[in-house]
């Protein structure tokens, strides 16, 4: 297993838990109480929320922010600048505001500049096209795209469509 590496530009609080052989990037920001699995990259300018949860061998690209009641699974892409939601109706002024929860299943690749609204589950090994907006659950072994997400086509654990 590989060692793990933590840029010194990252700031990881002391009470999160980062496992063996995770690489931790420039400008990184990991909170309290989040956990990181074995083997998975956090890349460039990431921000991980507190208490989230990342599997092991995944790779969260530059620029994306995971925020509370967001779980990753093993094995799951995150592209480049993907964002992702936690409450459902966002208001500055509301005081007691609730986290919605969004669960990213094991091998799920999210394509860059994709957007995940809160409340959602996305499937065993579905893909999220690039720059798409999902706003209901995603099957697994589904590719989605576009605004709102659409099925397009099933597929297979490597991503092929399935005809």
């Amino acid at each position: 297993m590989s060692e793990t590496f933590i840029h010194k530009s990252a700031s990881v609080s002391d009470k999160s838990y980062i496992a063996a052989g995770a690489k931790i990037w420039i400008n990184v920001q990991i909170r309290e109480n989040s956990h990181i699995g074995e083997n998975t990259i956090i890349s460039k300018d990431v921000y991980i929320d507190h208490a989230v949860k990342i599997g092991k061998n995944c790779k969260i690209q530059n620029s994306v922010s995971v925020y509370n009641g967001v779980t990753i699974e093993d094995d799951v892409f995150v592209g480049p600048n993907a964002s992702f939601t936690n409450d459902r109706v966002p208001r500055a002024f509301n005081t007691n505001w609730e986290i919605t929860p969004t669960l990213v299943k094991k091998g799920a690749s999210i394509g860059a500049n994709a957007t995940i609204i809160c409340g959602v589950n996305i499937g065993e090994y579905a893909m999220v096209a690039a720059g798409s907006v999902v706003t209901k659950d995603v099957p697994p072994y589904t590719l989605v795209m576009g605004n709102p997400a659409r099925a397009v086509s099933k597929i297979d654990k490597m991503g092929n469509k399935i005809t």
